[in-house]
């Protein structure tokens, strides 16, 4: 699928946004009033935006009449519970979908032994709090018969690390697809111990790795090597089914793949086991065509979702920012969308 050519101008006041609140990880899924709604993540801005997110970030949920929004905000679905749980202290990455008569949430969580952050403080990348809490974040999922919940967590993730993988350090960014027969294509973020260190950090780069279950709730089984080599790494992977097979767009962390930094890459896959990255090929670009006529450079387009109607793709919505360089001089983030022509 060309989605260059499908796009049509992003929606100037469309899509999500909080005051005081940083506003990630839009998803959307029509419920069962007939309406729009949107699981995103939310934090603070009292906390910079990245780290911010790791200790502070919660799970909404925003509705609208129209795909397009504005969205509303509701409630907050998935807040902190206690450091004692696995999701205790941060939700995040919510993937909503449907199978048969239940809602599931695909999310990332975490937790930390620390105490509150006190009023002052500022999170860096260094602080042991933070550290903390990217190493226990894992992938888990909540039900609900319905889009207003109420929302039954596991007390277990689904997808915890495995030593000696190379996902022996974090699981995160699901991106769920379900088959008509019920099973899971699960495609997700993975990091590895390494050292020496990358970046300062005894982690390695981002990488894809793939599960499949039977069932959401799994248990899954789990390829064993990672999905592309190392001079691939993407993230925020969004897949889908068609009739050759499954198919994947995801944020290009470098440019090296699709010739543009943050830009959207695009890959292929007959099982869902073997990926065809698709070289040279842009999938979506971060420079904007708003419907009020002007073209701006986001400083961010992460975290895609294409919302379906009638099997076909109808919307795709970004995180996305205000900023330069990425989200790091980012003043605002929200959720976008862009709607898609359907001939």
């Amino acid at each position: 699928m060309d989605f260059r050519e499908r796009m049509l101008p992003a929606v100037r006041g469309g899509g999500f946004a909080m005051e005081g609140y940083w506003v990630w990880c839009g998803s959307v899924i029509k419920g069962e009033d007939g309406r729009y709604h949107m699981f995103a993540s939310r934090w603070p801005k009292t906390q910079p935006m990245h780290p911010g997110w790791m200790l502070l970030s919660e799970i909404v949920r925003a509705s609208s009449d129209t795909p397009c929004g504005p969205y509303r905000f509701e409630e907050v679905v998935l807040p902190a519970r206690g450091p004692q749980y696995w999701d205790g202290r941060m939700t995040h990455n919510p993937r909503i979908v449907k199978r048969g008569d239940t809602y599931i949430l695909f999310y990332t969580g975490s937790t930390h032994p620390f105490e509150d952050i006190p009023q002052g403080d500022v999170l860096d990348l260094n602080d042991p709090r933070v550290i903390v809490a990217r190493a226990n974040k894992r992938i888990g999922i909540a039900t609900s018969k319905s889009v207003f919940g109420p929302w039954k967590r596991l007390d277990a993730p689904i997808l915890p690390t495995r030593p000696d993988h190379f996902d022996n350090f974090l699981t995160s960014n699901p991106a769920p697809c379900l088959n008509e027969d019920g099973s899971v294509v699960l495609v997700y973020k993975a990091r590895a111990y390494k050292n020496p260190p990358y970046q300062g950090f005894l982690h390695g780069a981002m990488t894809i790795g793939a599960a499949f279950a039977d069932q959401p709730e799994g248990p899954y089984q789990r390829s064993e090597e990672r999905l592309f080599e190392d001079s691939i790494e993407i993230e925020d992977p969004f897949i889908w089914k068609t009739e050759h097979g499954y198919e994947m767009i995801a944020k290009d962390m470098h440019g090296t793949i699709c010739k543009e930094r943050f830009g959207g890459v695009h890959a292929v896959s007959k099982d869902g086991k073997k990926w065809e990255m698709k070289q040279g090929e842009l999938a979506y670009s971060r420079t904007v065509l708003w419907d009020d006529g002007k073209t701006e450079v986001m400083g961010n387009m992460e975290r895609p979702h294409i919302l379906f109607e009638d099997g076909k793709p109808a919307y795709l919505f970004f995180a996305t920012s205000d900023g330069t360089n990425g989200f790091a001089d980012a003043k605002n983030t929200w959720n976008m969308v862009i709607p898609l022509r359907k001939d």
